[in-house]
């Protein structure tokens, strides 16, 4: 006499064994466009918006591509690597609406739920930060002025959302990063 239903184990196995393989798909997947979200960073930081449009089209495609086959199991769209791979290609995007001159704004293509664009938009103020370093070096103070002026209201957003927790980590990062861009401002206006 069998004491254990074998076809319900078997059933079970398939499913978890079934669920591992999704989720190493997901992990390697947004891994990749992760990585392109990072490398239209630097590309937007050298003003290669060519190279950064790319990799922005790469990483949306990967991302898009993942939400599509795995839809019906929702439970991949909360593992760890999905959620790093979406908060840095909403970096990427904002930072690619300032650098052309729009509104940041809600990222399109993706439904972004609020912990996640803050996540994204708290990373924001430092790649503000470095641009404007590189544009006090090439003396396009104008740039500085407006990388501060957009530091600046997005941390004024952000305080008043009484942030806990990753977000409230992130929300104190951006703040440092206001800071520094200050002292950039301040030093510019020294030297003018």
């Amino acid at each position: 006499m069998n004491m254990l239903n074998k076809k319900y184990f078997q059933s079970v196995r398939q499913e978890l064994l079934s669920y591992a393989d999704k989720r190493r798909e997901v992990i390697k997947q947004a891994g990749d466009a992760q990585q392109h979200s990072k490398k239209a960073i630097f590309a937007l930081q050298r003003d290669d918006l060519v190279e950064a449009k790319r990799h922005l089209d790469e990483a949306r495609t990967q991302l898009l591509g993942l939400v599509k086959k795995f839809k019906s199991d929702a439970a991949l769209f909360d593992e760890g690597s999905f959620k790093a791979a979406l908060e840095e290609y909403g970096e990427a995007y904002l930072f690619n609406l300032f650098l052309e001159g729009k509104t940041i704004d809600k990222v399109k293509d993706f439904n972004f739920d609020g912990v996640a664009f803050v996540g994204a938009l708290c990373d924001v103020p430092g790649e503000l930060y470095r641009y404007a370093i590189k544009s006090a070096t090439e003396k396009k103070f104008d740039m500085v002025t407006k990388c501060n002026n957009a530091a600046q209201e997005i941390i004024g957003e952000l305080v008043d959302m009484d942030l806990t927790g990753y977000n409230r980590q992130k929300f104190d990062q951006a703040k440092q990063a206001l800071h520094k861009l200050e002292q950039v401002v301040y030093e510019v206006s020294l030297r003018q």
